[in-house]
C-alpha cells in the first residue's frame, strides 16, 4: 500500500463541517422550481381572485388568512421532518419561527410609513402584495450570494454573527421613532429628484399618464420605500438564519414561508404592535442569542432544538410580559 503524501495529511482528507452540512440533503432542481411554482401560484390567486378590488382588510379575515399561513408554514416544517428527518425540521420551524417574528418588527415600520404618506386602509394590501413579492426576489439573491460567500470563505459566519450580535445591542438600546420623516427619507429625495412624479394615488395605478408624460404616482414611491424598509431588516434576519443552519433550501423556504405571511399579520396586528411593550427588547434578545450561538459555534455548539425552546421561550416571555403590563395599566386607569 502506497504511503500516504505528506502534503495530504489524513486530517485533510476529512471534509469541513460546513462542507458536510451542505451535502448533508442534495435538494433537487425540480424541488426547488416546484416550491417557487406553488409560492408563485398561490400569489397570482391572491392578486387576481380573493384580493382583486381593493378594500380595506378586516380583523376577522386577517386572523383567518393568518392562520391559514402559518398552518402551510407548519404543514411544509413536517413535510420537510418526513422527507429529510427530524434535525431538518427543526431548523426549518427554527428558522420560520426567527424570521417570522422578526417580521413584527417590519409591521411598525409599515404602519409609520403608510401613516406618514396617508395611505388609505384599501390601498394597503395592494401595496403590501407587490412589496412581499419584490422581497422574494431580494432575499433570495441575497440568501444565494450569502450561500457563495460561506462555501468559498467559511470563516464570514464569524462576520456574521458578529454583525447580528451588534444589531441585537443596538435594537436593545435604541426603541424605534414614534414616527417617519417623509421629507428626509433617502428614496423620496432620490424619486423627487431624478424622476417623473405626480401627486396622489390615482386610484391604486404605480404609474400614469399626465399631460402627455408616463410619471410615477405616490403609491410608487411608498412601494419603493417599503422594499428598500424590507432590504435593511433582510440584513439582519437572513443572517440570523445562517445561525440555525447553513442548508440553503432551508434558509430560502423558512424565509419566504415567513414573508408570504406578513401581510396577513400586518392587518392582524398593525393597531396592537404598538401596545406590546416588552416585544422590541424580545426580539432584540432573540438576535443576540443567535449572534453569539454563531461566534461560538465551534467551542460550544448549541443543538437546534436547544435553540427553537430558547427563541420560543424569549419571545413568549416578551408577549406574555407585554400583555401584563397592558392589563396592570388597564386596572390602574
Amino acid at each position: 500500500m502506497a504511503p500516504i503524501s505528506p502534503i495530504l495529511s489524513p486530517g485533510a482528507l476529512r471534509p469541513s463541517p460546513f462542507a458536510a452540512t451542505m451535502a448533508a440533503m442534495q435538494t433537487s432542481l425540480a424541488l426547488w422550481i416546484g416550491f417557487n411554482a406553488v409560492v408563485l401560484a398561490v400569489l397570482a390567486l391572491d392578486l387576481t381572485v380573493l384580493h382583486r378590488n381593493a378594500r380595506a382588510i378586516s380583523i376577522r379575515e386577517s386572523l383567518v388568512t393568518t392562520l391559514v399561513w402559518v398552518a402551510l408554514a407548519v404543514g411544509f416544517g413536517l413535510w420537510i421532518t418526513h422527507r429529510e428527518g427530524t434535525g431538518k425540521g427543526l431548523e426549518f420551524f427554527t428558522g420560520y419561527l426567527i424570521e417570522y417574528s422578526l417580521s413584527v418588527d417590519n409591521i411598525f415600520i409599515f404602519v409609520l410609513i403608510f401613516t406618514a404618506f396617508k395611505i388609505a386602509a384599501d390601498q394597503q394590501h395592494r401595496l403590501l402584495f407587490w412589496g412581499v413579492l419584490g422581497a422574494l426576489v431580494m432575499r433570495g439573491a441575497m440568501i444565494g450570494a450569502g450561500v457563495a460567500l460561506l462555501r468559498t470563505f467559511e470563516w464570514v459566519i464569524y462576520l456574521f454573527g458578529a454583525y447580528i450580535l451588534y444589531a441585537g445591542f443596538r435594537m436593545l438600546f435604541h426603541q424605534a421613532k414614534a414616527e417617519v420623516n417623509v421629507e428626509r427619507h433617502l428614496v423620496v429625495r432620490l424619486a423627487r429628484r431624478f424622476l417623473p412624479m405626480s401627486s396622489g394615488t390615482h386610484g391604486g395605478r404605480f404609474v400614469m399618464r399626465e399631460d402627455g408624460r408616463l410619471k410615477l404616482t405616490l403609491l410608487f414611491l411608498v412601494l419603493a420605500v417599503v422594499e428598500l424598509t424590507d432590504l435593511i431588516f433582510a440584513l439582519d434576519s437572513i443572517p440570523a438564519v445562517f445561525g440555525v443552519t447553513r442548508d440553503p433550501f432551508i434558509v430560502y423556504t423558512s424565509n419566504i414561508c415567513a414573508i408570504l405571511g406578513l401581510r396577513s399579520l400586518y392587518f392582524l396586528l398593525a393597531g396592537a404592535v404598538k401596545k406590546l411593550a416588552y416585544l422590541h427588547t424580545g426580539l432584540a434578545c432573540v438576535l443576540i442569542f443567535i449572534g453569539a450561538k454563531m461566534v461560538v459555534e465551534d467551542f460550544l455548539p448549541i443543538p437546534t432544538e436547544l435553540s427553537l425552546l430558547i427563541v420560543g421561550g424569549i419571545l413568549a416571555i416578551a408577549v406574555a410580559a407585554s400583555l401584563l403590563k397592558m392589563r396592570m395599566k388597564n386596572y390602574l386607569d
